[in-house]
């Protein structure tokens, strides 16, 4: 059974502890007031009662951590987040994990890393963003987790959130997509050119085409999975088309070009969870960008021109 024939589970992570820019907390309300479950019911998916997990607001804590700002309330969000995508696909339905920023990844990521690990199955990973998300704490300029999620996924880092499916790496570096990067640190170049993963720049997409790359990204996530996981940072996306997000950076992915790569997921009948974040409303324009990206989760759920 493909993901067009499952139940939706939408799970709301409002959190921005990651991230040194406020605001995006309320990307799942802003993708809720833009329809997000009436269009996706539209489509005639069943979507059922929505989910949210518990986050501290930053006011109420003290940070401890110097290169790694909020480590354990973040360290607790992603586990309670593992915990119920791992419950959902337990469940028989697709999860839908709306954000947030990006450190929730490594909370989903392990949870359904976990469910597929119980059946000897491992998944690939499309990372489609602006940024590598590859620091360390060692290696992060700023000590804020939204830049190092994709690196405690495939095993470098804080063992605690190394750890959190229970064993790493998460996923195999071979099945790894990153897609769309333009803004890369100088401490994660190096630690992204020995990964193992497959890197496609945006001059990649610029000489090969979007069409090409899609086509090669959908092989990489699918050679000996179970399927695979879509991590959807919106900044991936030229702020052209998607200005709310506190991490902009020029040049990035087009409107038809982003829809054209989440229509060949779909097509692939391989797409087993999803996630969308970085979405920042304090930052938009009369709460565009949420409608745009809710226009991208529907073609990555199948919905066709014709």
């Amino acid at each position: 059974m493909s993901i067009l024939d499952k139940p939706i589970h939408i799970l709301g992570v409002p959190m921005d502890l990651g991230a040194s820019r406020r605001g995006t907390d309320m990307g799942p309300s802003a993708l809720r007031i833009a329809g997000m479950r009436d269009q996706l019911r539209a489509m005639g998916y069943q979507v059922g009662v929505e989910e949210d997990i518990a986050v501290p607001a930053m006011e109420t804590r003290s940070e401890a951590s110097v290169n790694a700002h909020f480590k354990e309330e973040i360290l607790a969000v992603c586990t309670r987040l593992s915990e119920c995508v791992d419950q959902t696909l337990d469940n028989g339905a697709v999860p839908l994990v709306i954000g947030g920023d990006h450190s929730i990844a490594m909370g989903t990521i392990a949870g359904v890393t976990r469910h597929y690990a119980r059946r000897e199955q491992t998944i690939g990973l499309l990372w489609f963003d602006a940024h590598g998300d590859m620091n360390t704490p060692e290696t992060s300029p700023s000590g804020n987790i939204h830049g190092m999620p994709l690196a405690h996924v495939l095993g470098h880092g804080l063992p605690e959130l190394v750890n959190l499916a229970g064993f790493s790496p998460m996923v195999k570096p071979e099945n790894v997509a990153l897609v769309g990067i333009r803004d890369i640190d100088d401490g994660e170049r190096a630690v992204i050119r020995r990964s193992g993963i497959h890197a496609y720049t945006m001059r990649e997409i610029d000489e090969k085409g979007m069409a090409t790359v899609a086509q090669e990204v959908i092989d990489v996530l699918t050679n000996g999975t179970a399927g695979f996981h879509v991590s959807f940072d919106v900044d991936g996306c030229d702020p052209s088309v998607i200005p709310g997000s506190g991490t902009l950076v020029p040049g990035g992915v087009n409107f038809r070009e982003t829809h054209l790569l989440l229509e060949n997921c779909a097509d692939s009948r391989q797409m087993v969870s999803m996630e969308v974040v970085e979405l920042n409303p304090f930052l938009d324009n009369g709460n565009a960008s949420a409608e745009r990206a809710l226009g991208m989760i529907q073609s990555a759920f199948g919905k066709r021109i014709l």
